[in-house]
């Protein structure tokens, strides 16, 4: 369970927050649409078996494959969002509960996390133990996200592009918070290393309900406060652009520590 590993994730640039954004967003608009066009507890299964054999064939890749980390961010995107709609649509869990719940789970897993490995750094993601804690923070902080963006939007009656903004305007508080903290700290390692994992975690929870307010802003009708492309264009608009990217860094290996 603890044998280290190379590597198994990508290395933080702006093509990483950029794929992250798109991938929130189609994960949103693509769970609407496939609840809205199958059945629903079908969706959610399909949804399911999607996530179990993308995080199957990230677990047993030796090193940091693109396609597959990426293949396996959109079906956590996929399934994080169904797993928040079910509490709300089918259990009639209010958002606002919801959101506290999955916050407290993540707190744990973070709280398990660190009492177990020390660090919740993404680069020190180098063995099978730190890989699973990886990725049950990330299914939930999708779950998180969901839940967060549709209680701004919804509950709040901000709506989905306001929410966007709202959430567009916390990451950039968060960024220039954590650039404020580096030119104070300056040389103080150990302190720097601990403001960069907590605005890193902030910066990841955050974009969930960033690019997923923007999506359903895209693809909801107008009666709905949206642009109304319809959440299957949407989706397949942003599949097409993610595979443009992970096609590049594929080639470019600009993802890849040299």
């Amino acid at each position: 369970m603890n044998k280290p590993l190379i590597t198994k994730v990508p290395e933080i640039t702006a093509y990483f927050w950029i794929i992250k954004v798109l991938t929130t967003g189609m994960g949103e608009t693509t769970s609407d649409y496939l609840v809205r066009q199958i059945n629903p507890v079908i969706a959610v299964a399909l949804g399911f078996i999607g996530l179990v054999i993308a995080l199957m064939l990230q677990f047993s890749a030796r090193r940091y494959v693109t396609w597959i980390y990426w293949l396996a961010v959109i079906m956590v995107a996929v399934f994080g969002t169904m797993a928040a709609d079910v509490l709300h649509i089918v259990l009639g869990i209010p958002y606002l509960v919801s959101a506290i719940f999955f916050t407290i789970v993540l707190v744990i897993i973070f709280a398990v996390w660190y009492k177990s490995e020390n660090t919740l750094s993404i680069h020190s993601i180098n063995t099978t133990r730190r890989e699973v804690f990886y990725w049950a923070t990330v299914l939930t902080t999708f779950a998180l996200g969901t839940a967060v963006g549709d209680m701004t939007a919804t509950t709040m009656h901000l709506g989905y592009f306001s929410s966007g903004v709202l959430f567009l305007f916390l990451i950039a508080v968060v960024t220039a918070a954590h650039y404020i903290a580096k030119a104070i700290l300056g040389a103080e390692h150990r302190r720097m290393s601990s403001n960069a994992v907590l605005a890193f975690w902030l910066a990841y929870i955050l974009t969930r309900p960033l690019g997923a307010s923007f999506a359903d802003w895209i693809g909801v009708p107008a009666s709905r406060s949206g642009l109304g492309w319809g959440t299957g264009p949407v989706s397949l608009v942003l599949l097409v652009i993610i595979i443009c990217f992970v096609g590049y860094l594929t080639v470019s290996r600009k993802d890849v520590k040299s």
